[in-house]
This record gives structure tokens, sequence and C-alpha cells, in this order.
């Protein structure tokens, strides 16, 4: 893509928002525990496969549980103190798994240590809103997520070698040291709102009507991203397991798959968001995003197994991310009163947390009952038919704008 897309994708962005990137940056640089726990239990506490999944599995309770928490929060007090305090105690949590090692007490930290640090994600939303502005705002979004992929890439790199040479407990201690940091470089370089809520604030409070549980459109739109995220998040859930059982990958060429996943957001997603931002009708980008979800399983399902088919699976399907996920934060944050921007996030925010438990008990259940093909089929109808509802949305967007300019 041309430099001065680049320069203008980074350009006019709030000093505020890259603190909170960079913070952003340095915490998922830290966040190799997910990844490595599984293998924690079997290989070192000699826990069954029965007994890690059912620990794990209170990660996505927790996240829910979380996410609504810090929305409540988020709308009563100031974003700075519950994302300080929701990195700092989730990973003051996390040490407690060096000495807690039964499967009972670590699925009792895992779900504590998702609640409080997944109640970071909607104080980190009205953040962002609070800190961009409505023609900035995808970018904002768009460099968040920037970190967020650079941090991802970065972090089971290292995280790898740590267990490899230093053994899994340090990836707690790392872990939570990466958590304290970022929560230091908030409090040192980030302003601290006022915390008084005022009477505007709560008479907007008491009022349901501006409640995100009475805005049925966006508690369908709510519905449509859990059932996206379902969708697109069987690129971590079932597709590594097709690519080695079925296409016979060894790890190592999976792994590139999935690191080129990050590399595209990376090089492609700012430019591109720098380059459509200035249009309104942001739906139209999000159907962009969810039509090639169809596209990118037809890929696997007509590929035969081959590698190039793989490769072009994961340029499409990061398409959609790329297309998708921006727009529909952006939606998210634009949509309500600055009053009920922590409902609102924490509602966007549960919508992942559910898609992260169902896709892989849908994906791989679904494979393991019927077998790899017919999943990509059910995800290529399901994608379609989600398709319908994102069209609907974008067609009532448009009403809004002809409403508006009349």
């Amino acid at each position: 893509m041309p430099l001065h897309l680049y320069r203008h994708a980074f350009s006019n962005l709030n000093r505020n928002i890259w603190i909170l990137s960079l913070a952003m940056f340095i915490n998922r640089s830290g966040s190799m525990v997910l990844l490595f726990t599984t293998l924690y239990m079997t290989r070192d506490l000699h826990f069954s496969i029965a007994e890690a999944g059912f620990v794990m599995s209170f990660y996505g309770m927790g996240s829910v549980l979380g996410s609504y928490l810090g929305g409540w929060l988020t709308d009563r007090k100031n974003h700075f103190d519950i994302m300080v305090s929701a990195l700092i105690s989730s990973g003051l949590i996390l040490l407690s798994l060096l000495v807690i090692t039964t499967p009972a007490g670590m699925a009792a930290v895992i779900f504590i240590y998702a609640l409080a640090a997944d109640s970071f994600r909607p104080a980190n939303a009205a953040a962002i809103a609070e800190y961009s502005t409505p023609e900035n705002r995808t970018r904002s979004v768009g460099l968040m997520r920037l970190a967020v992929n650079l941090g991802f890439a970065v972090g089971p790199a290292v995280g790898g070698f740590v267990a490899l040479y230093l053994g899994y407990r340090w990836l707690f201690v790392i872990d939570a040291c990466t958590g304290f940091l970022a929560a230091l470089m908030l409090f040192l370089y980030l302003p601290r709102p006022a915390t008084i809520p005022g009477r505007h604030k709560n008479e907007v409070l008491a009022d349901s009507s501006t409640s995100a549980y009475r805005d049925l459109r966006y508690l369908f739109f709510i519905a449509l991203v859990a059932v996206y995220g379902t969708i697109f998040f069987q690129i971590f859930a079932s597709i590594p397991q097709y690519f080695k059982t079925v296409s016979g990958y060894d790890e190592d060429r999976i792994g590139l798959l999935m690191a080129l996943n990050g590399i595209l957001v990376v090089i492609i997603e700012m430019p591109l968001i720098a380059k459509l931002e200035k249009s309104k009708k942001i739906f139209r980008f999000i159907v962009i995003g969810v039509f090639c979800l169809p596209a990118a399983f037809a890929l696997l399902y007509f590929g035969e197994h081959r590698l190039s088919f793989a490769i072009l699976y994961t340029f499409v399907i990061t398409l959609s991310e790329i297309f998708a996920m921006p727009f529909m934060m952006n939606y998210a944050l634009s949509r309500p009163k600055k009053e009920r921007q922590g409902q609102y996030s924490a509602l966007y925010s549960i919508a992942y947390g559910i898609a992260t438990i169902a896709a892989p008990s849908l994906g791989l259940g679904i494979a393991d009952r019927y077998g790899f093909d017919r999943l990509f089929v059910i995800l290529i109808v399901s994608s379609l038919f989600l398709s319908l509802g994102f069209l609907w949305m974008a067609g009532k967007e448009k009403t809004e704008h002809t409403e508006s300019a009349g």
C-alpha cells in the first residue's frame, strides 16, 4: 500500500490512545498463560485431559461475568481506576497458581482471574470512546487491535521458550509482571478523570429507557456478534485440529499459518481503515467481512488439503476480521450515551465471551461426530444466514441516515 496511507493511518490520534495501546501491547505480550496452562496441568501436575478441560472451562464463565461487572463499574466509576485495578488484581491472583495445584483450586483461581482480567475490557472501551472522535474512532480501535496482535505475536514465542527452558511456573510470574508494568504505565502517563458522577449521570442511569437492555436493535446486533465470533473463532478452536489430523500438517506449519493471520492484520488493517473510516455507513464494511467467512470455509472444503488453499483460507478469514471487527466495535462505542458506555461495552465483550465458550465445543463437537467437511458446510450456511442479519442492520443504518439528513 502507498506510504502516505500508513502515515495517515497513524496521524492525528490522541496521545492517550497511544498510551493505552502501548500498555495493551505490554500486557498482551505476557498473556501466554492460557496457551500453556493446559500443558502445565497435564505435564507438570499430571491432571487428566478431562480435569484440565474442567479447569479451563471456568475461564469462559469468569470472562462473561467479569465483562458484566466491568461494565457496571465503568458507568459508576472512572475507567482509569478500573483498568489499573484490573491489571494489578489479575496479576496478584495469577501468582497464587504458583502454590495452588489441585483441580478445584485451580478452577477457582482461573475463574477469579478471568473475572478480574476481563473487567478491564469495558473500561478500556470507554477510554477509547473518551479519547477518540467520531472521525478517528475506527482508527483508534484499529491501533488498539494492532497492539493486541503484536502482543499475541510476541507472547506465544516467548512463552514457548520460557516453558521449555525455565519451566511453566515462570509463565505465571512473567504474565503477572507485564500486567503490573502496564498498570504502572497507565498510572504514570494516563490522566485520571474526575470520579464525581454528577446529577446528569445519575439521572441517565436512573432512566431505564437509556439502558442497553431496552435497546432492541443493539441487542440484535450483540446476538449477531456472538454468532460471528463463534464462527470466526474456529480459526483457533477447530481449524488447527483439522490441519493436524486431516491435512497432516506439522505443528511448525500450523504455527506459521496462525502467525500469518496476525502479520496480515498488522500490515493491512490500519491503512485500510484509514481509507474507509470517512464513510458513515459502517455496516456495509461489516457485511463485507461477514461474506468473507463462507468464502474462507469454502476454500478449505474444496481445497483437498493443499497448502495453497490453507494459505488462501488464512488470507480470506483475516480479511473478514479486518473488515468486520473494528467497525463492529465502532458501532458499540458510538451508539450509547456517554453515561451508558460501560453497559454497552460490557454486552459487546460478553458477546465475544460467549463465542469463546461456544466455538470449541460446537466446532470440535460437530467435527468429531460428523467430520470436518460437514462442519465446513454448516459454517458456510450459518455465515450466509448471519450476513442477512447484518444486511438488515445495514438497511436500518441507511434509513437512520436518510431521516437525519431530512
